[in-house]
């Protein structure tokens, strides 16, 4: 839509071809309704936030800032908010609003929305492109913007065509993946689904490096992890093998080993004459203590005024490392957004026209790009649309 808008600038018809019977599918159920769709912080921060090539970027988020973003919801009639880390919503919290704004934008531009039209096949003519759609609709265009997003949410109708319609043309698709999705993991932990746990700290390793560490939130399911620290630190992990990966949940991140031996110390004084498995309440939420009872092979019904410094010492082991065998990740239908995509190495950053195929232009999810969450990746869609529809712009008006 952003590439749309931005490339009708020019005056010269622009064909917006939307899969789906109305526009915005996707973005309707982001931010759980809300829609998250940007976060007020500089270029440089924000590109802190971009998992996969954060580089490639740069030209497209600094030519459109999340700044200009905010200015263009507010501009055309979309009021906004700024909530805790910078996250960008609506007013009204209502996602419908951010595509009514999009929708507005495009009529304003006399964009040619086409709907329920498929593109099936995009064949190279000469100064041009031939797009064949599957209700026998095609047409002739000068430049071409491939910008259908990826194949998480397949139910919107983000079901990876723009890699076959990339890949026929002679591009390199980087094996699509899971990103920003629940992890699932080895150990049984169905007895602690639905508990959340707030404040913590969960570390990835591929052998022994350490390749993430995030705080913050996260939540136990029936078959494993998920919530906004296990959603990031899966967009980390899906390009390593995950046999290799193990995860440690650290419990008590404020307080290091002596400080929380002072703290166990301390609980097992107030109660010192109670077994172990009914000295714990203060320190754990009540479901979590069975399973870290057993991890850490202290018999649940020894008093605690006779636990040895070495069994504290094991307990103290289990709340710094909590440790999960990551297995999977949970499938496209439950990812937030896709890796892989589009190889970057062949888009000219600067533009986003193809380097392979001249008046070709990419924008989006489709592309080897991703983000954490936090209104990242709405970012980086509107941002290389924007540079993707100048760009085509710039080249038709120039010939």
């Amino acid at each position: 839509m952003m590439a749309a808008f931005t490339a009708a600038q020019s005056r010269e018809e622009v064909v917006l071809c939307e899969k789906n019977n109305k526009l915005g599918r996707k973005l309707y159920i982001t931010g759980k309704g809300r829609c998250n769709l940007t976060n007020d912080i500089t270029p440089e921060e924000f590109l802190k936030n971009v998992i996969s090539n954060p580089k490639f970027l740069y030209s497209a988020i600094n030519r459109y800032t999340p700044q200009e973003t905010m200015l263009f919801f507010e501009n055309h009639g979309c009021t906004l908010k700024t909530e805790r880390g910078g996250r960008v919503f609506p007013l009204s919290d209502h996602s419908s609003d951010v595509i009514r704004t999009f929708e507005k934008a495009l009529a304003n531009s006399k964009v040619n929305i086409k709907y329920d039209c498929k593109v099936k096949d995009l064949k190279q003519a000469k100064d041009g492109f031939l797009i064949e759609c599957d209700n026998n609709y095609e047409f002739f265009s000068d430049c071409v913007i491939i910008a259908c997003g990826g194949m998480s949410y397949p139910a919107t109708g983000s079901t990876g065509d723009g890699y076959s319609l990339a890949q026929k043309l002679g591009h390199t698709i980087i094996k699509p993946r899971p990103a920003l999705v629940p992890i699932m993991v080895k150990e049984d932990v169905s007895s602690l689904q639905g508990l959340s746990l707030k404040n913590v700290s969960l570390t990835a390793k591929n052998g022994n490096k350490t390749i993430s560490s995030l705080f913050g939130e996260m939540l136990f399911t029936d078959k494993g992890i998920s919530g906004p620290i296990v959603l990031s630190t899966s967009s980390i992990i899906n390009s390593y093998p995950l046999d290799k990966i193990k995860l440690y949940i650290d419990l008590k991140p404020a307080l290091d080993q002596n400080k929380l031996d002072e703290r166990i110390l301390r609980d097992f004084a107030k109660y010192a004459n109670k077994q172990y498995k009914n000295a714990l309440d203060d320190l754990l939420p009540k479901s979590l203590i069975p399973e870290v009872i057993n991890r850490s092979k202290i018999d649940e019904d020894k008093k605690v005024n006779i636990i040895t410094k070495a069994e504290r010492l094991e307990l103290i082991s289990v709340l710094k490392e909590f440790e999960l065998t990551p297995i999977s990740l949970d499938t496209f239908s439950r990812a937030i957004v896709t890796g892989g995509g589009v190889n970057t190495k062949e888009i000219d950053p600067s533009t986003m026209e193809s380097k392979l195929i001249k008046r070709l232009f990419f924008a989006g999810e489709v592309m080897d790009v991703d983000a954490f969450t936090g209104g990242y990746n709405i970012q980086i869609a509107i941002s290389s649309g924007y540079l993707a529809g100048k760009s085509a712009q710039k080249l038709y008006n120039n010939n």
